[in-house]
């Protein structure tokens, strides 16, 4: 039932992506992208158990069950109906496999705290414990579920088991496992019917959403779409940030600001010429930075450089007067004898190397001591003199700097020499501004300039050779310079303040413009392709949707005219509507007597409860499920006659492949299934004083081809002859019905895949061929199965599956009670036969 395509939602949209040529390969990347960011949300829906059957659940101490009671189930396909008056401790089965499963209850959800205080039975309050074993389509396919609880523990506080085949228990959390149920939802209480109709309609929405896989696609087209608002409120931010941007500046009286907005002012702004400008003003150095750096520069104190010159000119004169020419001719004679005599003592005694013809030995060394002794005596006041003007030279020029780099007027000196001008044209606009006032920027710049030649006179001067001249002109350029300089400096500090209280507050809100529009301009482009993007996705989502939604509507439309009989309500198109982030709801196009119209406030409690199936099974039966079973509390209530007929039906047709399991206190359900001569197995469960639960079977297949079989014999009217065959038959069919039910559950358990599974047995066409693949597994041949029941039962079997299946050739001297009796023996060692070699003939 429901054959929902599982196909990954990515691939499905490629696959549609690729179908469009009209599709720009940035838009398909883009979706791509999108959906790639979400892949593996369903990660937790893809992994884990598959084919998952009931095998049994083991109840102690919970809800309505005392002592420990077990309802023991077929693991395969079939209808099983569990009866019982209110109050038997039916439901408490039901609501304990889905509380051990699942980790909660939907029956307990919006119920009184009472319902989840008195969740411990009161005549076994010392243990509660609940059981639940499965049979999966994995290697190995015995899986139990333990859920246990301390004797003081509250609901909350119960600790979850997993066990899997002979390994030992081991921990888990049931919220593992829950997202898959909550998915599939396998489980349906009474008080879910009616919600799944008129409950809050967003959960049967998002329910069905993610049941049809689009959730990735909804997440995709969300992250698109949160995306595309991000980039469009940019814009928007941008635009109304330029608006104020350029009030504020046509209110600021200055021509950078003029300028900024001129440019802003286009539709759409040149971002790096704006940045240019700002930065240009913020950091040219006729910005607040570069006039900053006229600031900080300075020259040496006018003491200083009044000492130092003084120190220079007397130095000067002191080696004036020191300064004869036989003074000079002695200082080289003594420089001469002092370079000699180091020679001698470096490398010993030598020939002249100035004349060639006396030796330099120890008596010449004792005779230059005297001399150079003599003669340094006689210079030395030169030599002091000559040693200070030296130093007095270099204190000079140290005091003497470069021109800095913050006048901006490097080589000012060399263009005025060449005739050319220093200063850098400029618009005539701007070349009169201010009109050279004090402060202004046309004034600074040609203090700039006065300054910068001072200042290159002023570095010139370190390094010109003395004359009398080089102190009175050092002390005269550095008070022109410090005049000029001071001059500078002062009018710097109140362009400073004046571009403090009008330029500079525009500056940061300028930048803080400039980055959010480039990034508004970077991402034109990723606008237009998410915009793009974004509509294709809502076309694309609405066809797969409806694609997806077909197979459960018609599903639905199914059930719900097998359920409805005579109900005049017609069920029409099914559909989502709505998405992520807007209100969402199922549509159900009903009509009553062929008129549009709010059908569901005239519906009854057990048309409503019907719709509800039709709308819950289709969901809990999808192909790509990975429960094989469905569990359902309750579901005759309020429905007239007609309908449990019809309820009959449609658990009978989804028994044929799933596994479906309906409690009911109902006899109505039974009663129409034996009528209808339905298959299915009716257990009863019967609650005794202090709560002792007991589970018995009352009716399924087997027995009731065998009771139809001791009711033939007790039929007087009929002839003995048709009564033998008649009798026969029954037996026949009963061991049929067995052997069916045992070739599901071996194979199952073998790890066949369901679908498999159902193809072998219906390729069982005989009794015989039932039995062969029920106890001899795949592959086995019928013509052994003979011998193969002679070997691991006895003779007696092959007589008895002979005379069951001879139909009208049954031996005359068989008596039909022996057949029957013989029959239900066969039955009963076929059920409790463990056939050693399935596993691996399935394997192979």
């Amino acid at each position: 039932m429901s054959p929902v395509c599982s196909d990954r939602i990515a691939e499905v949209v490629a696959r549609e992506l690729a179908a469009d040529p009209a599709v720009e390969e940035r838009v398909a990347e883009c979706v791509l992208a999108a959906l790639a960011a979400v892949d593996g949300d369903s990660a937790a829906t893809d992994s884990g158990d598959t084919g998952v059957f009931l095998r049994s659940i083991t109840v102690q101490g919970f809800r309505g069950i005392g002592p420990a009671a077990t309802l023991r189930l077929n693991p395969g396909p079939g209808l099983t109906l569990v009866v019982g008056r209110n109050g038997s401790g039916k439901s408490s089965f039901a609501e304990a496999a889905e509380f051990a499963l699942t980790g909660g209850n939907r029956r307990w959800d919006g119920r009184s705290t009472a319902w989840r205080e008195g969740w411990r039975n009161l005549h076994e309050p010392e243990t509660a414990r609940i059981d639940v074993e499965l049979l999966t389509a994995g290697e190995e396919p015995q899986l139990s579920v333990a859920t246990s609880w301390d004797a003081s523990a509250e609901l909350a506080d119960a600790r979850w088991t997993e066990r899997r085949g002979t390994e030992p228990a081991a921990p888990i959390d049931p919220r593992g496992r829950r997202q898959r149920l909550d998915l599939y939802r396998p489980f349906l209480s009474y008080s879910e019917l009616g919600a799944l109709v008129d409950g809050k309609p967003s959960d049967l929405f998002d329910a069905l959403h993610r049941l049809l896989g689009l959730d990735e696609l909804a997440a995709a087209a969300e992250q698109i779409r949160l995306r595309k608002l991000e980039l469009e409120r940019a814009v928007k931010d941008s635009r109304q940030s330029r608006a104020d941007l350029l009030v504020e500046l046509a209110e600021a009286d200055d021509e950078r600001a003029r300028d900024v907005a001129d440019l802003l002012r286009a539709p759409d702004p040149d971002i790096d010429a704006v940045a240019a400008a700002v930065a240009d003003s913020v950091l040219g150095i006729e910005g607040p930075e570069g006039l900053r750096a006229i600031l900080r520069l300075t020259l040496p104190d006018a003491v200083a450089v009044a000492a130092t010159t003084d120190r220079l000119a007397e130095a000067a004169q002191a080696v004036a007067r020191y300064a004869t020419a036989d003074a000079e001719g002695d200082l080289r004679v003594l420089e001469l004898l002092t370079r000699a005599r180091e020679h001698v003592t470096a490398g010993g005694e030598c020939p002249c190397p100035v004349c060639g013809r006396g030796d330099l030995d120890t008596a010449w060394l004792a005779s230059a001591d005297i001399e150079i002794a003599h003669r340094s005596a006689e210079l030395a006041a030169f030599q002091a003199a000559r040693s200070e003007f030296d130093n007095a030279l270099l204190a000079a020029r140290a005091l003497v700097q470069g021109v800095p780099i913050e006048l901006g007027v490097a080589g000012a000196r060399g263009a005025r020499a060449e005739g050319r001008s220093t200063t850098t044209a400029r618009p005539a606009a701007e070349t009169g501004r201010a009109n050279s006032l004090p402060g202004s920027a046309d004034s600074l710049r040609k203090q700039r300039e006065v300054v910068g030649e001072l200042w290159s006179q002023w570095a010139e001067l370190a390094s010109l050779d003395y004359d009398h001249r080089l102190p009175d002109r050092l002390h005269a350029v550095h008070l022109d310079l410090a005049a000029e300089l001071g001059a500078l400096q002062r009018d710097t500090r109140a362009e400073l303040e004046r571009l403090d209280a009008v330029w500079s507050p525009l500056v940061p809100r300028i930048l803080a413009w400039l980055d959010p529009a480039r990034a508004v301009a970077d991402h034109a482009s990723e606008l237009r392709v998410v915009k793009k993007a974004a509509d294709w996705l809502k076309g694309a989502t609405a066809t797969i949707r409806g694609e997806r939604m077909r197979p459960l509507e018609t599903t639905a439309r199914w059930v719900w005219s097998t359920l409805r009989q005579h109900s005049n309500v017609e069920l029409g198109a099914i559909r989502l509507q709505g998405s992520a982030g807007t209100a969402r709801r199922v549509v159900l196009d009903v009509t009553v007597d062929e008129v549009d119209g709010a059908a569901l406030g005239v519906m009854s409690q057990g048309e409503l409860h019907a719709l509800g199936l039709s709308l819950f099974l289709p969901r809990a039966t999808v192909a790509h499920s990975p429960f094989r079973f469905v569990m359902i509390d309750d579901p005759v209530q309020a429905m007239d006659p007609a309908k449990v007929d019809g309820l009959a039906g449609v658990l009978a047709e989804v028994a044929a492949s799933r596994q479906v399991v309906v409690f009911t206190h109902d006899e109505r359900l039974a009663e129409a299934v034996r009528r209808m001569q339905l298959d299915a197995t009716v257990l009863e469960v019967q609650r005794r004083e202090r709560s002792i639960v007991e589970v018995r079977v009352t009716g399924d297949p087997v027995r009731r081809y065998l009771d139809d079989a001791r009711s033939l014999l007790r039929t007087p009217q009929l002839p003995a002859a048709i009564a033998d065959e008649l009798v026969a038959t029954c037996c026949r069919s009963a061991i049929e019905a067995a052997g069916l039910a045992k070739a599901r559950q071996v194979l199952l358990a073998a790890g066949l895949e369901h679908g498999e599974v159902e193809r072998r047995v219906r390729n069982a066409h005989t009794t015989r061929a039932m039995i062969t693949l029920a106890i001899m597994g795949v592959g086995a041949r019928v013509d052994d199965l003979n011998k193969h029941l002679s070997a691991v039962g006895g003779r007696w079997l092959v007589g008895v599956l002979r005379d069951a299946t001879a139909g009208a050739h049954v031996p005359i001297d068989r008596p039909m009670r022996e057949l029957i009796s013989d029959t239900e023996r066969f039955i009963t060692w076929l059920r409790a036969h463990e056939p050693t070699a399935v596993r691996t003939r399935a394997a192979r």
